[in-house]
């Protein structure tokens, strides 16, 4: 369950990877085909942006759930300029685009409502209070069903919710990037917001399966990534080998553990680990039969060091709001 009755599986599927991000875009049908497995899976809430090709990946999903549309939560997301407005910053939520952006998106999705919206990136050029504004419209057309938000400070987070309740925050979590324990996950307590991390298998690297002699295909972002330099995955790797030998003992991958750990947090908290294999997804799926108790976590939790090298590069650092 996220915030203001949204009702999901335990863990999502986001769907960015099939389209962007990480080389080429996969085969459109073995897409399809890892789509369809999670609805059999049970999984119902599928993540995707406008930003995500740009666009291709909407259609993908419209396409691949269409029949399944009564079934599943589609969660999309806006924000970023993608129609040549020439904004300095590269975002753009100026509530004539969030507008427009969210009828583009109704066509590509194939469908008359967008379950979950999320501003995708905070823009610090427009009033946070005029873009939840704009969404609390979409709302009151039906065209939109909740609001949420992405890698947004806690006082955006207060002032967003203010216009107009926010169900759900996505943001970057892990066992490699812990930082939402300090203030994001005491103020989405406390104002009932549901959180929903992304990359939490740290964009890949706590499934055991990378280590420095790994090679990314040509657009990767993790080709520009500070924590995917040689060394410092190299230096990480202790961090791994530590993860392996807590699932060995569980009878379960490292993958299942991190998965585990996150879903051992809070109930409200609904990762959306990515992949575009069928096998990866059933193995993830599968970290929801997995039960870590208190003791299970503190010993993950002491075990464990913090992960080194930064999160983002410094040309997209500045988008995290804080």
């Amino acid at each position: 369950m996220l915030g203001n009755n949204l009702n999901v599986s335990t863990l999502g599927l986001g769907c960015m990877s099939m389209s962007f991000g990480l080389g080429p875009a996969a085969d459109k049908q073995q897409s399809i085909a890892v789509i369809h497995r999670a609805v059999d899976l049970g999984v119902t809430l599928f993540d995707t942006a406008q930003v995500y090709g740009p666009y291709a990946n909407e259609e993908l999903l419209g396409e691949a759930l269409e029949p399944f549309r009564d079934q599943v939560v589609i969660a999309t997301k806006f924000g970023f300029d993608l129609e040549g407005a020439d904004r300095e910053s590269g975002l753009d939520s100026r509530p004539e685009t969030i507008k427009n952006g969210v009828e583009g998106s109704l066509k590509r999705l194939r469908t008359d409502r967008i379950d979950l919206l999320y501003q995708h990136r905070v823009d610090p050029d427009v009033p946070i209070e005029e873009v939840a504004g704009a969404v609390k419209e979409l709302v009151d057309e039906g065209k939109v069903k909740h609001f949420g938000l992405s890698e947004a400070g806690v006082q955006t987070i207060r002032r967003a919710h203010a216009v107009q309740p926010v169900t759900a925050l996505q943001s970057e979590y892990s066992l490699w990037w812990r930082e939402p324990e300090d203030e994001i996950l005491p103020t989405l307590e406390e104002l009932g917001v549901g959180f929903v991390p992304f990359s939490p298998l740290g964009k890949g690297f706590l499934t055991g399966k990378i280590d420095e002699t790994t090679e990314f295909a040509p657009g990767d972002f993790r080709n520009t990534g500070p924590r995917f330099s040689t060394e410092v995955r190299k230096a990480n790797l202790a961090f791994v080998e530590l993860l392996k030998e807590i699932a060995e003992r569980k009878h379960a991958t490292p993958a299942q553990i991190a998965l585990a750990w996150l879903l051992a947090q809070k109930p409200w908290v609904v990762p959306i680990p990515g992949t575009t294999k069928v096998h990866r997804l059933e193995e993830n799926i599968g970290a929801a039969d997995i039960a870590l108790t208190p003791v299970d976590v503190r010993e993950i939790d002491d075990a464990l060091p913090p992960a080194q090298g930064d999160r983002y590069a410094p040309a997209q650092q500045r988008l995290i709001d804080r």
